[in-house]
């Protein structure tokens, strides 16, 4: 798949997102305002409402809201979380602890299972805390840690975990939608939150959340849920096709379009794609000695977290590599920052993104004096050539 993006452009954005926009995505939000009242809207709202049925794999309920990944994220506990209860909450990383301090601001006692930053929790550790918290009702986790680059891919064993135990399993899936296995309902998933500006390379702005039946049920018992991100005003205002509040009607377009993309390439390819793209990430960084903060079955298909080399200043290679080579990769998160520099493998990514980036972290290390491994020159080489045969199996793609 070759990417097209628009005329001009003077950096590939390879951070943990926002990722590269197709052309086409963009010009979709040039489009003519419209009343978010009116029958166009309905129409345009009533066919995002059933795609994102498809690409959740869920027979119940999703919304896309103007906010950001944090703000869907917001929107699920602060449906759910009531002031005093208890909440398992599974995290080992930054984003995880962020939905741990939200519990605790909208009142709720997190009852934490957590790890070191780099590796996750146990399906033993979740069982050990439900034992021990009968009364809980909730349990969190994110999907996929941003942070450091951990995909948690126990979640079908949670999931079953959690209906056996008649809880309620809140996933953020932010950078994991699309770019990870993600069934929500085989998985018994019953709220789950995404992000536009990931894995769908769409503009950033939008939320997306699943809710399904057992969700409603718990949150209606909540009296303190927020107003703004209702989700019993959402589904009320959905049977009518319109949001409870005035939506970001340019971003819908772009999300309408996005979608459509996606359905062209197929959601099975596209995770098979950021898989190959990942694969290619991992190979390059092993061979030529540089760390990754996951390892093994850990590692994310999205995201890749990279040590910092001894003696080598990150900051000073990540400047390198935009100035030299107009590539942008993200640095380090929480207390990961300046350890660590990290690259988002998500959206758009193809050979020519995964080529010049790799090209761009060897060359800017080669001038910090950098220790190769193995000649840099011979493994980007033969990690193209892997990554280009993989990538011919899958279909290449209308971008502009």
């Amino acid at each position: 798949m070759d990417a097209v993006y628009p005329m001009g452009r003077e950096n590939i954005l390879m951070v943990p997102g926002p990722t590269n926009v197709p052309e086409r995505v963009l010009k979709a939000m040039v489009r003519p305002l419209i009343s978010h009242r009116g029958p166009e809207f309905r129409e345009l709202y009533g066919r995002l409402l059933e795609n994102l049925k498809k690409v959740f794999q869920t027979g119940g309920d999703v919304y896309p809201l103007t906010a950001s990944g944090t703000g869907g994220v917001e929107c699920a506990l602060g449906n759910l979380v009531s002031p005093g209860e208890p909440v398992i909450t599974v995290h080992f990383g930054l984003f995880g602890e962020r939905m741990r301090e939200a519990v605790v601001r909208l009142g709720g006692r997190p009852v934490e299972v957590a790890s070191e930053w780099g590796e996750a929790p146990s399906l033993e550790q979740v069982k050990e805390a439900l034992d021990l918290n009968p009364e809980a009702r909730l349990i969190t986790i994110v999907y996929n840690e941003t942070s450091t680059g951990v995909a948690w891919r126990m979640l079908p064993e949670l999931g079953r975990l959690a209906r056996s135990r008649d809880k309620i399993l809140v996933v953020d899936a932010v950078s994991a939608l699309a770019g990870e296995p993600l069934p929500v309902d085989q998985w018994n998933i019953d709220v789950c939150v995404a992000g536009s500006q990931k894995c769908l390379a769409c503009p950033p702005g939008l939320s997306l959340i699943s809710v399904n039946e057992r969700a409603y049920q718990a949150l209606r018992e909540n009296k303190h849920r927020l107003f703004y991100f209702d989700l019993e005003a959402h589904r009320r205002f959905a049977e009518r096709k319109e949001t409870p509040f005035t939506p970001a009607v340019p971003l819908f377009y772009a999300l309408d379009e996005a979608l459509q993309l996606l359905f062209e390439e197929g959601l099975e390819n596209r995770i098979k794609r950021h898989a190959a793209c990942a694969q290619a990430f991992y190979e390059a960084f092993d061979r030529v000695g540089l760390e990754t903060i996951s390892k093994g079955s850990l590692r994310s298909n999205t995201l890749i977290a990279v040590w910092n080399p001894p003696r080598v200043d990150g900051d000073e290679m990540r400047r390198m590599a935009k100035e030299g080579f107009g590539v942008v990769i993200g640095g380090g998160a929480g207390k990961l920052k300046g350890k660590s520099f990290r690259i988002g493998s998500m959206g758009m990514v193809s050979l020519r993104e995964v080529s010049l980036t790799l090209r761009a972290v060897f060359e800017s290390l080669k001038k910090l004096n950098f220790s190769f491994k193995e000649k840099p020159e011979r493994v980007l080489e033969e990690v193209e050539g892997k990554l280009e045969e993989a990538l011919r199996k899958l279909p290449k793609l209308r971008l502009s």
